[in-house]
């Protein structure tokens, strides 16, 4: 591609000492104009459009300052680079303050003016550039690692560069990457899917194999009850539902500023889903023994949040009672699950300094996934992954958790600890499957008598004590969806096919839904 010649305006009153430069600069491809005072640089501003501006500060006549100011006044979009005899503090504030794009300080040389044309000009290219090239480097990489016999944290890190590639391809819609990382992430759920299936039994049999990760009910007592042995330190953990790590990733840059953070993984169990997974971070246990020890807490009806997380709170202190952790006060729990009670919490944030610990679980993301599948609005506004990354971003940015967060970075003797329950995945390809009408009604996950799946598409569960699941009945089987698929009953097919495409999923196997950050920070 042609790259369009960049047009300069250099602005001093002692024009004739930098001839050399200017040659220079238009031996690289720049064209180059010239002005002698801020009056003859106003009038060009006026006739052409330039990409970049040189301006003295010091001219006699109209200064630079007041130069800028009118430039800034004709077209606030062009960038002015400051040429000073001094490097005054004021200078530097102007810069970082966005009203100048740089400065240079006389004597100007020939490299630093080019140094400066490429930052500013052909920064973006020139970062695009690399950016393929490196990406290509890894996606070499990770193509061979697919052939491979990996082990969980192999595929952790696989995961992570995919996310990070995921997230920096979002600044470079330009170099026209998005499908290669796409075909890729697709073929990683694909072999992760057979990994998963492969290994699953064995690690929820074997918790304490070095081969086995961190899944779901080992998340509190690991990272939360550990910091309760000490007894000045009060705890707040926050479980946000259904936060994936590429999510998380865009969170954490808006937290650096305030927090240390340390960032490890861990697995969700399966199916990935809120009643499941969740329940078993709170309770330490896999839903089968939630179901067995403590039938109470555990609903045998439709696995709706309202009814199967309602006793987060008694099954966490069981937790605290079977490790016998005595709080210095009770357990505060809260459930986020509208702004005014997000707003609430940040507003009384200070009342919870001195509790020993406390559980927030918050709601938002998991209610974006699941209004996106039926609101035209939302599927106009993240229509794709990055949009979708991008209305993360813009929520947690005005949130009243990033309030909450930033409060609590004013607070000593506090550790927070952050995770979520499980992923959401893209589904895109549907998945015919047979069954009764009693069947649940999930799009990754279902369970019931008599299901039938095609293989490949879903892991069929024939005895859900091998996964630690719910009985619910003699008969009762499950199916997991693997990769990107959703399940779709014959019935009205085509119709139910359409309508659940392209939508945010969760309750199956893939890497988005599975592999799952945790986060520790401490105030800095």
């Amino acid at each position: 591609m042609v790259m369009k010649e960049k047009k300069i305006l250099w602005v001093d009153d002692e024009i004739e000492l930098f001839r050399s430069h200017i040659i220079f600069l238009s031996e690289k491809g720049y064209a180059v104009d010239t002005a002698t005072n801020g009056e003859d640089a106003i009038s060009s501003v006026k006739e052409k459009e330039y990409d970049l501006i040189f301006l003295d500060e010091m001219m006699a006549g109209m200064g630079g300052l007041e130069t800028l100011s009118v430039i800034k006044d004709l077209n606030p979009n062009i960038p002015v680079v400051m040429i000073t005899k001094s490097e005054e503090e004021s200078l530097m504030d102007e810069a970082i303050g966005g009203k100048i794009a740089d400065y240079l300080t006389k004597p100007v040389n020939p490299s630093q003016v080019l140094l400066v044309c490429k930052k500013i000009l052909e920064g973006r290219r020139i970062t695009s550039q690399y950016a393929a090239k490196d990406y290509l480097s890894d996606f070499n990489e990770i193509s061979r690692a697919f052939l491979n016999q990996m082990d969980f944290a192999e595929w952790t890190e696989i995961y992570l560069k995919l996310v990070n590639w995921d997230v920096e391809l979002d600044t470079h819609p330009e170099i026209n990457l998005r499908q290669s990382l796409n075909d890729q992430k697709k073929e990683g759920n694909k072999e992760f899917s057979r990994f998963v299936e492969r290994n699953y039994k064995n690690w929820i049999l074997s918790p304490d194999d070095i081969n086995t990760p961190v899944l779901s009910p080992q998340v509190s007592q690991k990272y939360v009850l550990n910091h309760l042995k000490d007894p000045n330190i009060s705890v707040f953990y926050f479980v946000i539902d259904c936060l994936r790590l590429d999510q998380w990733l865009l969170m954490e840059k808006h937290l650096t500023e305030y927090f240390k953070i340390d960032k490890e993984y861990y697995y969700a169990i399966l199916p990935t889903a809120t009643p499941y997974a969740r329940n078993a971070i709170f309770s330490g246990l896999y839903p089968s023994e939630i179901e067995k020890n403590y039938p109470q807490y555990w609903s045998n009806g439709d696995d709706e949040e309202k009814s199967m997380n309602k006793y987060e709170k008694e099954l966490f202190q069981l937790l605290l009672d079977r490790k016998r952790i005595k709080l210095r006060n009770d357990l505060k729990y809260i459930k986020i699950i509208d702004p005014e009670v997000g707003r609430n919490f940040e507003q009384n944030i200070l009342s919870y300094q001195n509790t020993n610990l406390t559980a927030v679980v918050v709601n938002f993301l998991d209610m974006i996934a699941h209004g996106r599948s039926d609101s035209d609005l939302l599927k106009e506004i993240a229509p794709d992954e990055p949009a979708y990354r991008s209305l993360t971003d813009s929520w947690f940015r005005h949130s009243s958790l990033f309030a909450t967060f930033k409060a609590l970075a004013n607070l000593k003797n506090i550790k927070i600890v952050i995770t979520t329950d499980h992923g959401s995945i893209r589904s895109l390809r549907g998945a015919k499957v047979l069954g009764d009408k009693e069947a649940a009604v999930n799009l990754r996950f279902k369970y019931g008598r008599n299901l039938k799946v095609d293989e490949k598409h879903a892991v069929y569960v024939k005895n859900p004590d091998d996964f630690k699941l719910p009985r619910r009945g003699v008969t009762v089987n499950y199916i997991i969806a693997k990769e990107d698929y959703y399940f779709v009953y014959p019935t009205d097919y085509h119709k139910y096919l359409t309508y659940y495409k392209d939508t945010f999923q969760h309750g199956g196997i893939s890497m988005e839904e599975m592999i799952l950050p945790i986060i520790t920070m401490e105030p800095k």
